[in-house]
Parts: structure tokens; C-alpha cells; sequence
């Protein structure tokens, strides 16, 4: 089980949200539009509708895996791939406990990253090359008022 619930995933991931700009949000849009590493990602907003304010915020940015294996490369790399997907190369900066099977990487910006399947053959300071499904999910931790 990837969560329980927004609430639980923010707080058992807060420390991984990602800082960057939430652009606002059309009318009847569930996605976020968000610039963070110098790429814009369109997210799934798990906070609920029209919470995001547009503005600098963190956001934890979540996706699951379909391919992830070792790589000599060790220079960060992140492409968006369709409308919300991604393909990048990135360090391992964490595999924490509790739920699905996760990796936190570091490819252009921290992205807390889920498998179906076990992830126990990466440790932290592994670098990885990896590819999700879409749709990424973002979990706003702070936005600015209005």
C-alpha cells in the first residue's frame, strides 16, 4: 500500500517535498502545474482541490516506478515524458520504512518514488536510472497566502 491517506503520506514524507513554484490552477483542473529543477511537472493534486496557492511552495512529488536499475552515470538527469511522467538518473538519498517499496532519489530535485515489486538491491548513495508511470502525484506542504 503506496498510503493511508494524503494526510499520512505528508507527514511520513515531509522532509522530501522539493521547493518550487505552483502556477495557479485552471477552473475544474485536477493537476498542479509546478516548476521545480528546471523542469515543469503536472501533478496529481492529492491535497484536495484549489488548496495549492500559486506561489513558491514544497511539494512532495511522487510517482511510481515501472523501471529502475543501476547506472555508472553519475550526473543528475530529469525529462518529463507524455503529459506526466518521468525518465531521469538521479542518487539515492533514502529507502524509507512503512508501506510500498520506496526510494527517495535526487535527480534535479527530490522525488519520492514507489515499486510494485522490492527494492531491497538499492542502498543510499546508489545511482539509478529510472522511469514512471504517469500520473505523478503532489503533496503540498506549504503554500503561500493569498
Amino acid at each position: 500500500m503506496i498510503e493511508i491517506s494524503p494526510e499520512e503520506f505528508t507527514d511520513r514524507h515531509l522532509q522530501y517535498a522539493a521547493e518550487g513554484l505552483i502556477y495557479p490552477q485552471p477552473e475544474g483542473s485536477p493537476l498542479l502545474e509546478f516548476a521545480a529543477g528546471g523542469r515543469v511537472l503536472y501533478l496529481l493534486d492529492r491535497c484536495g482541490p484549489y488548496t495549492a496557492r500559486p506561489g513558491m511552495a514544497r511539494v512532495i512529488v511522487n510517482g511510481v516506478l515501472n523501471r529502475c536499475a543501476f547506472t555508472d552515470a553519475r550526473s543528475e538527469s530529469l525529462s518529463v515524458q507524455g503529459v506526466s511522467g518521468l525518465e531521469g538518473v538521479g542518487q539515492v538519498l533514502d529507502r524509507p520504512r512503512g508501506g510500498a517499496p520506496t526510494l527517495v532519489v535526487q535527480a534535479r530535485l527530490m522525488l519520492v518514488l514507489n515499486a510494485h515489486e522490492s527494492l531491497t538491491d538499492f542502498r543510499v548513495g546508489d545511482w539509478v536510472s529510472f522511469a514512471t508511470e504517469p500520473l505523478l502525484h503532489g503533496f503540498t506542504v506549504t503554500s503561500p497566502a493569498r
